[in-house]
This record gives structure tokens, C-alpha cells and sequence, in this order.
């Protein structure tokens, strides 16, 4: 299914980006916070969400803090004209003693924690990391703000960050499981909002 936003008599205030696509998606490896760059896909990716973003005339664009958000932000900035807002708590899950491993090694070493993971378990931990649950309290107070500054609003975050955006504005649980392509805009409505792709490969709920 093609994600887009879906016209509605009042337009969502807040629109989602995740950042674009890294080595590290690619290859299928845990960056959780890690310093990861755009790889040249993710940048060609993130000019392309910049050209998309133009038609919307955003009043703010705020992003996390990690790097590959930041660069995204950046490219996306330089064509509408706007200045980054930095938020810590639109940061990725803290991926733990998994960053850096490969989805492969990790699910056949530990193949019940991986499913919990993948399949968005709000009760899953990384082991010597954050769990979803504490990242869900994060995020909730970002858009708390967010939605009572400018809009409408652009945010380039990442992928766990926006299905527990949609998550906590729709309450339809398959939204933790969902699979978010890299550099599309997803409106943060719960009508507006179309379901975004199952995760129905290893390590589509990549991080």
C-alpha cells in the first residue's frame, strides 16, 4: 500500500518523516543511537523529501538529534526555508547491547527476544537499553509541545519514534508493528492516516 496523507476537512497539525536510508538500514543492523550517516541512497532520499515537503509550507520543522535525523533535517531545511528544532526525545530507541549486531545474528541467537522486538511488544527491553515503554513517555511529551507550537509542523525522527506517534494517537496496536519507509511524509491523524506497510521480513522494523 502507497502511504500518503488522505484529504480531511481539518489537516493534521503534525506530519512524520523518518530520516533517510543509512548503511546500516541496508545492510540490517541495530544503530539504535548511534552516530550513523545517510548513505548516498538516504541523501538522494531526503533532496526527494524536500521537494515533497515544499507543497505542505510548513511553519516548523523539528528533528532528533541523531545524526542521520539531523542530516535529513538539514537537506530538508535548505529547500523550505526553515531552521531545525532539536528535540532529544524524538531520539531513536537505545538499541543497547544489540547496536551495531545484525538483525541475522541477533534473531538466531535470541529468536523470542527478536520477535517481541519486531513485532513492537510495548513490555520489549533491549537488553542493557531502553524499552518501549520508556521510550513511549519521551515521545508522548515531544509532541505534547509540538503540537502547541507552529504548525503545521514537519518532524524527521525515525521509525520506532513514529509507529509509537501513531500508536499513541490512534490506539490501534498494529500501528507498533508497522514497517515505515525511509524519507515519506506520514500525517499524525488518526484520520488521516493510511496503515503503513507489515513488517513481513527480517528486520523490517529497522532501527
Amino acid at each position: 500500500m502507497r502511504l500518503s496523507s488522505a484529504v480531511v476537512s481539518h489537516p493534521p497539525r503534525i506530519y512524520l518523516a523518518r530520516h533517510g536510508q543509512t548503511a546500516y538500514n541496508a545492510e540490517g543492523r541495530f544503530q539504535g543511537q548511534g552516530a550513523v550517516p545517510l548513505d548516498a541512497t538516504g541523501r538522494a532520499q531526503a533532496q526527494a523529501l524536500a521537494e515533497q515537503a515544499l507543497a505542505y509550507e510548513f511553519a516548523a520543522l523539528w528533528c532528533s538529534p541523531l545524526l542521520r535525523a539531523r542530516e535529513t533535517a538539514d537537506i530538508v531545511a535548505r529547500r523550505i526555508g526553515l531552521v531545525p528544532r532539536e528535540d532529544a526525545r524524538l531520539m531513536e530507541t537505545d538499541s543497547g547491547a544489540w547496536t551495531d549486531r545484525s538483525f541475522a545474528d541477533v534473531q538466531a541467537e535470541a529468536p523470542e527476544e527478536f520477535a517481541r522486538f519486531a513485532s513492537g511488544d510495548p513490555t520489549f527491553a533491549f537488553p542493557a537499553g531502553e524499552s518501549f515503554a520508556q521510550q513511549g513517555v519521551r515521545v508522548a511529551g515531544a509532541f505534547h509541545d509540538i503540537k502547541r507550537a507552529e504548525a503545521p509542523a514537519l518532524v524527521v525522527c525515525h521509525g520506532g519514534v513514529i509507529r509509537i506517534a501513531l500508536f499513541q494517537r490512534t490506539k490501534d496496536p498494529e500501528a507498533l508493528g508497522d514497517r515505515v519507509p525511509n524519507a515519506t511524509i506520514v500525517p499524525l491523524d488518526p484520520r488521516g492516516t493510511r496503515r503503513l506497510h507489515r513488517g513481513d521480513e527480517v528486520g523490517a522494523t529497522s532501527i
